[in-house]
């Protein structure tokens, strides 16, 4: 009996053990399937009239649950995280192999370094220790003050304000120096001047986070309090003068050319010849200074604040920065405070994750040479040229038709629109990295050269055209954007993957879904904020005052109707950041079906499945946003994303739809029958 049990025991043990081996996660060879429609994400027991996004995404938020290294799930999430397994596969490969391409190599001994846990956690602190002796060596003033322009140069953190290059906004042909704010800890500034119990409380579970940070540096207990309690003081004014996210999407108010010698008058602590001449910029003349005020906050900080407080503030910013890259326990805690405190992420993610990401962060455009060679067709990339295309044909009669908009501006308007520049799947020239030095053994050297080296790239930019062919994102990235400076749209290779873009299924999901998408990211350029740079990319007022007027107010029709929808708690949509979100996903998924409906009106389209052709476009659109979110994470998000959360992004779109209510038969009254409708294209 006693040898049967035994033998029971380990006949379980051994099965539990190939079990748990079967559901760890392997590089992928292959990118895996899934549906632009997937009939089983459906929950059918939902009227889409009442709820169409549960109706959509019922079925996929059931049979997702939220994976325990992460602070939400989603269709995006899930593709981003099949794109990180299959590069994996890539990177195991190249840190092995024997004859490597340059490219190869580089990302191959990056990912090698940061999978080298045992030789990283045996260095603890090392790799900063001889920079935190020479914050700690800082006596005076002046000394401190001196020390932000190497510290800037050689490291990454925020040092009370950040410095880079970008195009000037009036003239986009330009690039300029730009100053801004920074210095903070925390997501936002509202994070320091909330009082209400959940922000009091965050308050101290940072200070507690600082102080275990400094502790593992080797500061005594009374130190680490007195240099947390000092850093929270120091950021606390700090944040206190920054703009608002709100107030940040006005360009205008993040626009301030000034000499030199004029910044000098601002903050005349800081030698700034000698600190853009250190930076790249020797010489520099004149910069924006996006935050005049807060930068008078900064000098008041330098001046005034007692010098232990500021050297612990610096120790402070430089391991925090470093932290994820230093031994378990520095990475450890850096991911207990911001992970798992502030989005409320049980585990830290899988070290293959880690690296992965570490790598097209840091070569995104080396790595993402190997993603595209391996999973972006032709065929895709002609046929999302195309809907593109399609997509901006629409957007030129909906201008052209716009009964509250002046002939004056409508000629802007499609002089802008002619002008956008469509980048599909990777760039034309990929980015040298030859002058970059990778190691196999050697992770956080290889991760501050490489901000070094993209540093020294992004200062050379001065002084020399605008590239205009320069990407913002890596391929393998499950995202868009456009850049209203650079007047262009960005879909990487990494977004038109299935579920997203689906080579195999018809046209009614692939339009709902990316044509979508496409839309929002061309709707941009004629958003609250896109609006105001001209078929340049110049901050230019090419709008009348009265197409201005009817332009706001028909956006206000949206941030009133998203203001009343409940992100989590008591927390409700701040609909004045998201607003420019709000009317891309209306205005997207509005040009996608005008295009959808021209691309199919010679071909006989039947019911499948049961769900009508225009059914099955907007199922495709509504299952993009299928998410689940922790709490944690939505609190985080109420205060800092300038999206919407999905179940809003969908319902507020078809609530404004009447093809969507035609489609579905929905009745006044019920839930997805907005009246009157928010349009604005």
């Amino acid at each position: 009996m006693h040898s049967k049990f035994l033998f029971a025991v380990v006949a379980i043990f051994a099965y539990c053990s190939i079990s748990l081996m079967a559901q760890q996660p392997a590089p992928l060879q292959s990118m895996p399937y899934s549906p632009s429609l997937d009939l089983t994400n459906l929950d059918r027991s939902v009227d889409p009239c009442e709820d169409f996004y549960k109706f959509s995404c019922g079925g996929w938020q059931k049979n997702n649950p939220i994976p325990a290294d992460q602070a939400g799930w989603s269709v995006y999430a899930k593709l981003g995280t099949e794109n990180q397994q299959f590069l994996w596969g890539i990177l195991e490969d190249d840190a092995k192999a024997k004859t490597r391409t340059p490219v190869q190599q580089k990302v191959g001994d990056y990912f090698a370094a940061c999978m080298n846990t045992s030789a990283i956690d045996a260095l603890g602190d090392k790799p900063i220790v001889p920079e935190l002796q020479k914050i700690d060596a800082l006596k005076t003033r002046a000394e401190i003050v001196a020390s932000l322009t190497r510290l800037h140069h050689e490291f990454a953190g925020s040092f009370f304000f950040g410095a880079r290059t970008g195009q000037d906004a009036i003239d986009s042909s330009t690039v300029i120096v730009e100053l801004g704010a920074g210095g903070l800890g925390l997501p936002d500034r509202d994070y320091y001047l909330k009082t209400d119990a959940k922000s009091v409380k965050i308050r101290e579970q940072y200070a507690a986070y600082i102080q275990q940070l400094l502790a593992l540096a080797g500061e005594t207990a009374e130190q680490a309090k007195a240099d947390a309690d000092a850093t929270l003081k120091i950021e606390t004014a700090l944040a206190t003068a920054s703009l608002s996210r709100v107030e940040r999407r006005n360009p205008h108010k993040t626009y301030h050319m000034m000499t030199v010698g004029e910044l000098a008058k601002l903050t005349p602590s800081v030698d700034w010849p000698l600190y853009f001449k250190v930076q790249g910029a020797p010489g520099v003349a004149k910069l924006n200074v996006a935050q005049p005020e807060f930068m008078k906050a900064v000098e008041a900080e330098l001046t005034s604040e007692d010098i232990a407080a500021l050297r612990g503030y610096l120790r402070f910013h430089l391991l925090t920065a470093a932290a994820p890259y230093l031994a378990h326990p520095f990475e450890q805690a850096s991911f207990d405070f911001f992970s798992k405190t502030l989005r409320g992420v049980p585990e830290m993610p899988a070290r293959w994750k880690t690296c992965t990401r570490a790598v097209d962060r840091s070569l995104g455009e080396a790595l993402g040479q190997e993603f595209v060679h391996r999973t972006f067709s032709a065929d895709t990339k002609a046929k999302t040229q195309l809907m593109t295309e399609q997509i901006e044909t629409a957007m030129q009669h909906e201008i052209e038709t716009l009964d509250w908009m002046s002939p004056a501006t409508k000629t802007e308007a499609l002089r802008k629109l002619h002008a956008i520049r469509n980048k599909i799947g990777y760039p034309e020239k990929w980015r040298d990295y030859s002058a970059l030095t990778v190691k196999p053994d050697d992770y956080i050297g290889n991760a501050m050269r490489s901000r070094q080296f993209e540093e020294a790239r992004s200062w050379g930019k001065l002084g020399k055209p605008v590239d205009l062919n320069e990407w913002g994102m890596s391929p393998p990235t499950v995202n868009a954007y456009f850049n209203p400076q650079m007047n262009d749209i960005n879909f990487p290779a990494g977004v038109l993957q299935p579920p997203l873009y689906d080579p195999k299924e018809d046209d009614a999901p692939n339009y709902g879904d990316t044509g979508a998408t496409i839309g929002h990211e061309l709707t941009h350029a004629f958003d609250d904020e896109g609006r105001q740079f001209d078929a340049k990319g110049n901050l230019r007022d090419w709008w009348t005052a009265e197409d201005a007027k009817g332009f706001e107010d028909r956006i206000n029709c949206i941030r009133d109707q998203y203001a009343g929808y409940v992100i989590v708690d008591d927390a409700h949509i701040n609909s004045k950041l998201t607003s420019g979100e709000d009317v891309a996903d209306l205005g997207g998924t509005l040009l996608a079906y005008i295009a959808w409906k021209k691309q199919t009106a010679a071909q006989n389209l039947t019911t499948v499945d049961g769900f009508t052709p225009d059914q099955r476009f907007f199922i495709g659109m509504g299952q993009w946003a299928c998410e689940n979110e922790r709490p944690e994470n939505l609190r985080v998000s109420a205060v800092t994303n300038p999206h919407s959360p999905g179940f809003a992004r969908i319902n507020g779109i078809v609530s404004n739809m009447p093809e969507f209510q035609k489609a579905f038969n929905c009745k006044a009254g019920q839930a997805m029958v907005h009246a009157p409708s928010c349009r604005v294209w």
